[in-house]
C-alpha cells in the first residue's frame, strides 16, 4: 500500500531508523493508543489497550515509590551525619562549662534547633551561683519534673525520645523564646544507679521539626551517647 506521507520526512525517516524512541516515549503511546481506540469506535473492547494503561499506571506507582525511597534514604543519611556530628562536638569538651556552653551553641546549631536546654533533678531545686553561670541551658527541677513534663501529667510510659508539637507561654524551661517554640524533641537521661534522672529538651520554631509520625533511633542513639558523657561529669 502507497501513499503520500502524512508527516514530515525526517520525523518519519528517524522513527523508521530507530522505532524504539516511540516505544520509550510514555506519552507519544498514550497518544497513539487512544487514536487507536477511537478508530476502533465504542463497541470494541480493546483488552491490548486496558493491559497497557493498567501497566503504564503501575510504572508510575513503582516509580513514585522509588523516588520516595531514595529520599528518605538520602534524608535518613543526611540526620545519620548531623547527629555524628554533634555527637563529636560533645566529646570535644574538656570541662564542664565548656560542655554546657558547646551544648547550647554549635551543637544547638548543628541540629538545627533553637533552643537546648538540660534539666537535672535534685532534692533542692534551688539554683546555687554555680548553675547560675551556666546560663539558660542548665535547668535544676525538682524530683519528679522530668517524667512530669514529658508525659504533661497523665499517667502513661515515659519513653526514652518523645517528639511532638507544642504551643505554650511557660517560661519554666525555654524563657523568653517560649511564645516562639512549636516543636520540641524530649531526652530522658538515665544518670545511673543512685542519680534521679534528667532531661534534654531541643526545641524549634519550626512546627514540624519534630512530630510524632517521625523515627527516634537517632535520637535515641544522641541521647544514650548524652547520658554517657554525663556520666563523666557528675562522677
Amino acid at each position: 500500500m502507497t501513499g503520500k506521507p502524512l508527516m514530515d520526512d525526517h520525523v518519519r525517516e528517524r522513527i523508521i531508523a530507530d522505532p524504539e524512541v516511540l516505544l520509550e516515549d510514555q506519552d507519544i503511546m498514550q497518544a497513539l493508543v487512544a487514536a487507536n481506540e477511537a478508530a476502533m469506535g465504542g463497541n470494541i473492547v480493546d483488552l491490548r489497550g486496558i493491559a497497557m494503561e493498567r501497566l503504564a499506571a503501575r510504572l508510575d506507582r513503582l516509580e513514585d515509590t522509588h523516588r520516595s525511597v531514595i529520599a528518605a534514604a538520602y534524608e535518613n543519611l543526611a540526620g545519620t551525619n548531623q547527629i555524628h556530628r554533634a555527637v563529636l562536638r560533645l566529646m570535644d569538651a574538656t570541662k564542664f562549662e565548656v560542655f554546657l556552653r558547646d551544648l547550647a551553641g554549635d551543637v544547638a546549631e548543628i541540629l538545627r534547633v533553637d533552643a537546648m536546654r538540660l534539666v537535672l533533678e535534685s532534692e533542692d531545686p534551688r539554683p546555687d551561683e554555680a548553675v547560675k553561670r551556666m546560663g539558660e541551658v542548665l535547668n535544676i527541677a525538682p524530683k519528679g519534673f522530668a517524667a512530669a513534663y514529658v508525659t504533661r501529667g497523665r499517667d502513661v510510659p515515659t519513653r526514652q525520645v518523645t517528639l511532638r508539637q507544642v504551643q505554650t507561654d511557660d517560661t519554666t524551661l525555654y524563657g523568653e523564646k517560649a511564645d516562639y517554640i512549636r516543636s520540641e524533641a524530649c531526652l530522658k537521661l538515665d544518670f545511673g544507679q543512685g542519680r534521679l534522672p534528667g532531661l534534654l529538651v531541643m526545641g524549634s520554631e519550626d512546627p514540624h521539626l519534630f512530630t510524632p509520625q517521625q523515627g527516634t533511633d537517632l535520637l535515641t542513639f544522641f541521647a544514650g551517647v548524652f547520658e554517657r558523657t554525663m556520666r563523666r561529669w557528675l562522677e
